[in-house]
């Protein structure tokens, strides 16, 4: 339709005005279902950790003993216990003990990763050889005993089992930090700002770590997921939250003696570990695709 100076307007700018719609459309198309599938678990276990009276109206703790190893039905989605508790609802209300203490292993070790790292990088030098020597200790011991020895000396816990695990993934999150900060500290834009007269601690707080986190927000992810899988583990062993805490390793210990009879006590609270952790990496890949 021509304008009222008596021109036409241009394919180019119609282009141009439907830009950001036809990028933001574009976008989400691109997005693979599997990653949307990921977000989605996580959100409903976060929601489940939040809010869990939403999605169950009974007890996590006392059961209905007439009810006692009853299979999945639309009354207990997941089944009943060996005392009658329902099995759904102990998962969800299980969700905030595995997510707190993933969270609280994830914090551990990327405070105290990154702190290492940086530092390791920055200084380089002795301070960067003996930083990595210790992390070399660390990687050389396996995560389970590493843990399992801390937890002899904090006590059994689910806190003391979240740092436990967090402080064997340190290692982990200082050598990713320590090889991203070498590498950005190697840029021209690094190499300027310490040319006009930039502070060391000024350049690694404004170029050198904004630069270096995508990589370490990628292994935080992925040792989310890992966390969670490890703090699992050690509730089965028993060296977790105390019965009769819904905590998921502990629900799947708890029907371990019951698996000939009643598959489900073990089984469904064990595919929700799972699908959870293969979420947590699922968004780790896209997170270290953005890179």
């Amino acid at each position: 339709m021509p304008a009222l100076d008596g021109s036409v307007p241009s394919t180019a700018a119609a282009a141009a005005a439907a830009g950001p719609a036809a990028r933001a459309a574009r976008r989400l198309r691109s997005v693979p279902p599997g990653l949307v599938l990921a977000w989605l678990v996580i959100a409903v276990v976060i929601a489940w950790a939040l809010v869990p009276w939403l999605f169950t109206a009974q007890d996590p703790v006392s059961g209905v003993p007439a009810e006692k190893l009853q299979g999945p039905s639309l009354a207990h989605l997941f089944g009943t216990d060996a005392i009658g508790r329902d099995l759904f609802t102990r998962v969800v209300y299980g969700a905030v003990h595995s997510l707190s203490g993933a969270f609280v292993a994830v914090t551990v070790g990327l405070a105290g990763g990154t702190l290492l790292g940086v530092l390791a990088g920055s200084i380089g030098g002795v301070v960067d050889a003996v930083v990595m020597r210790l992390v070399d200790v660390l990687l050389a011991i396996p995560g389970l005993l590493l843990a399992l020895s801390i937890i002899i000396l904090l006590g059994f816990g689910t806190v003391n089992a979240a740092i436990a695990v967090g402080v064997g993934s340190i290692a982990a999150f200082a050598r990713v930090s320590r090889s991203e900060v070498v590498r950005v500290r190697q840029a021209d834009f690094v190499e300027a700002a310490f040319g006009s007269g930039g502070r060391l601690s000024a350049v690694l707080v404004r170029h050198v770590l904004p630069n270096s986190l995508t990589a370490v927000i990628g292994l935080a992810a992925l040792q989310f997921g890992a966390a969670i899988l490890a703090i699992s583990t050690l509730g089965f062993l028993g060296y977790g939250a105390p019965p009769p805490t819904p905590e998921w390793g502990l629900l799947i210990a708890e029907g371990r003696n019951y698996v000939a009879t009643s598959w489900w006590l073990t089984v469904l609270p064990g595919l929700v570990v799972v699908a959870v952790v293969l979420s947590a990496n699922r968004i780790s890949q896209s997170l270290g695709r953005t890179r």
